[in-house]
């Protein structure tokens, strides 16, 4: 079934082309198709486009259609086009000409929008969530092990010292910058597109502030033609706030797979999160954090695949869009199961606290030292040089603790007011 087949047969070829695996990725979209015919419905009624009776009839087997798809057993078969044709051809079958006058109104354009909307909208919440989980249990690591020095690096070489309590509270500060991300996605995303049918609106006295309210929608999307233009830069713009979490997600794991290394050895996981070798004995290996770290790579190239689909696109609809969902659907999921991994493998991670007694890292301290200097009297570039005498002389004596008193240093990492501002932000 098609909505717009006119008795004229569709070359095969055509047809499988266009449709390409639009019913598989569909289904995803099913519900929110029907709560957003409900919505539609009711508004129907409201106008007088539909008969209370009608609207009743077609809202309880909507209703039973969602039952279908909660459970699993909504299928869209070969004959269906999409999610649109089957859920309509549902109604028909059970309403007669009722389930016929629930496209009354609205077009598969708008229809999809306010599907694409709902869904990201949930979607948004649910990986904010998962954002959020790790962010507490990176603050509680934070917290434990906030005493716990170890090497800092530039250039990857050593550097100055930080701490256990320093690397994870940075990783969970950054993951507020992400939830900004998410929540200007998201801001875009909650305004209702539905009434635009086609693109230039309808000559039906409908009632877009109803269905606005009825779909739970922060605002409406007025322009019916902004409305239109909103396929793509949603999805978009989601991407990139995707791409901020991922790009968080690679980092930390990049850090993981390092600091587990022999050469570096600053943490351990416990055996059951790793992989071993098919010849190697003794290997365990990270292969959690090294498909985070891809799997998140791979998220971050999305916005780009999305752009490139949709940058020289003109106002108004165009197949094209159809193909956003092959990229941005998998992609949603690996994300919530990026973040779900990362949280259950790092909770066991455990830290190493004799890091520092190692001799290459004795040279961790001469900016402390020189600083020390300073405050003593002594002009800075002096003392530069006084302590890099003492390296090349080999008289350097290295501190055994630090003294940073400053805002979000390892002895002052604010973990509070980076709680407060995830509060603040979430």
């Amino acid at each position: 079934m098609k909505l717009w087949e006119k008795g004229i047969p569709t070359d095969q070829k055509i047809e499988q082309f266009t449709v390409g695996n639009d019913r598989e990725l569909d289904v995803i979209l099913a519900k929110y198709d029907v709560l957003g015919s409900i919505g539609h419905a009711k508004m129907l009624s409201k106008v007088g486009l539909i008969t209370e009776q009608e609207a009743t009839d077609l809202i309880l087997a909507l209703e039973n259609i969602l039952s279908t798809i909660k459970n699993d057993s909504f299928v869209i078969e070969d004959t269906f086009e999409d999610v649109h044709s089957k859920i309509e051809y549902l109604l028909i079958e059970k309403l007669g000409d009722t389930g016929k006058k629930i496209h009354t109104a609205r077009s598969r354009n708008d229809q999809v929008l306010v599907d694409m909307h709902l869904y990201l909208k949930d979607e948004i919440i649910n990986i904010k969530a998962l954002v959020k989980e790790l962010f507490d249990l990176l603050m509680e690591l934070a917290e434990k092990n906030k005493n716990i020095l170890l090497p800092g690096y530039t250039h990857l070489q050593v550097a100055m010292p930080s701490s256990f309590g320093l690397w994870f509270s940075a990783y969970a500060e950054s993951l507020i910058d992400d939830i900004t991300m998410l929540n200007a996605a998201l801001k875009i995303v909650d305004q209702n597109p539905l009434g635009s049918a086609a693109g230039y609106g309808s000559s039906f006295p409908i009632d877009r502030t109803f269905t606005t309210e009825a779909l739970d929608f922060a605002t409406l999307k007025y322009n019916v033609v902004a409305a239109q233009m909103s396929r793509g830069k949603s999805e978009k713009t989601v991407a990139f706030a995707m791409s901020s979490v991922a790009g968080t997600l690679s980092k930390l794991a990049m850090d993981v797979c390092l600091y587990l290394g022999q050469n570096f050895d600053f943490i351990s996981l416990p055996g059951h999160l790793t992989t071993g070798s098919s010849i190697m004995p003794h290997k365990k290996n990270p292969d959690i954090f090294e498909l985070i770290r891809g799997k998140s790579n791979k998220i971050q190239s999305l916005p780009y695949e999305l752009t490139l689909i949709t940058n020289n696109l003109p106002s108004g609809y165009h197949r094209d869009f159809q193909l956003l969902k092959e990229g941005l659907f998998p992609a949603i999921e690996n994300l919530k199961s990026c973040l779900s991994m990362a949280h259950y493998a790092i909770q066991d991670i455990k830290v190493k606290d004799t890091i520092l007694n190692d001799s290459k890292y004795n040279y961790l301290f001469t900016v402390d030292t020189l600083n020390e200097l300073v405050i003593q009297g002594i002009p800075f570039r002096d003392a530069y040089k006084m302590v890099a005498e003492q390296l090349e002389s080999g008289i350097f004596k290295v501190p055994k603790t630090t003294t940073h008193t400053h805002e979000g240093s390892i002895n002052n990492l604010c973990l509070k007011e980076i709680r407060q501002k995830m509060d603040q932000s979430f």
